[in-house]
């Protein structure tokens, strides 16, 4: 395996328009894709100055977690890649206890007790699901800040959209609801009051989709967090780098992203 830990004495941090904390911020895949996919965006933050720790977390089939690379004492803004060997699991509850597998790893090994939480297609689903299950436990890092990028936590086109995906353009409710989103309904309980900033990026390559989710599934997250995050923002992507698969590869996102969670 190869050594995931990234510091270069050529890029010095930002002190000045970043945060200079100790918060890690955690970065999940998609279906059938690896730590890989994240790179561009961890890369962004690191040439922008807010971080100069990266390591790698990679969730072996039985939950086992190997953490590549080290977080130094005192580290700014450390990443954490994660990596699921078992990445065509669209069993959401194992996906949780992946992610779960992560946290406690890294509370372990580090003592957190906040994080950050940036999720891609499917890896929007290990975040929700992982709040879904495992969110009100007090003895687990304080989620404190998450981003959604191609979420379809009300279906995806050809596969569990709802025949009526439309939504109320003033709660995000929406009018039919997937077996998936029905589940996710008991964030509405347990979802930290007033705890969580929550970010939500969807693409728009024309006809209201990202070529993969309809925006009106994407949108659909506003009902599950909106009343209880600290604050709810969307941001709807064009353009060509507006297609699902490529939303993790755009300056755009890098951008929205680096302000969201690092800006002072």
């Amino acid at each position: 395996m190869g050594w995931f830990f990234f510091s270069s004495k050529s890029e010095s941090l930002d002190t000045k328009n970043y945060v200079q904390s100790s918060i890690p911020t955690l970065f999940f895949h998609g279906y059938g894709s690896s730590a890989n996919a994240e790179k561009h965006m961890t890369r962004a933050a690191q040439k922008a100055g807010v971080t100069k720790t990266i390591i790698r977390a990679t969730v072996k089939q039985d939950g086992q977690v190997l953490l590549e690379g080290e977080i130094p004492s005192g580290a700014v803004n450390p990443i954490v890649e994660v990596n699921y060997q078992d990445n065509r699991n669209s069993n959401y509850q194992q996906d949780a206890q992946y992610a779960k597998a992560v946290v406690t790893k890294l509370q372990e090994t580090y003592g957190f007790t906040e994080m950050n939480m940036v999720g891609h297609s499917m890896g929007n689903m290990s975040i929700l699901f992982y709040m879904l299950e495992y969110g009100s436990d007090e003895h687990l890092p304080k989620l404190m800040k998450q981003v959604n990028i191609a979420n379809h936590v009300n279906g995806l086109e050809g596969l569990d959209l709802p025949s009526h995906p439309d939504i109320n353009p003033e709660t995000g409710q929406p009018q039919e609801m997937s077996a998936s989103y029905q589940k996710l309904l008991g964030l509405k309980e347990i979802f930290p009051q007033n705890q969580v900033k929550v970010l939500n990026i969807y693409g728009d390559i024309g006809g209201e989709t990202d070529g993969s989710v309809l925006n009106l599934s994407s949108r659909s997250l506003k009902y599950l967090l909106g009343d209880h995050a600290k604050s709810y923002e969307e941001q709807k992507i064009t353009g060509k780098l507006a297609q699902h698969s490529q939303l993790h590869e755009n300056p755009e996102v890098d951008e929205l992203l680096i302000h969201f969670l690092w800006k002072k």
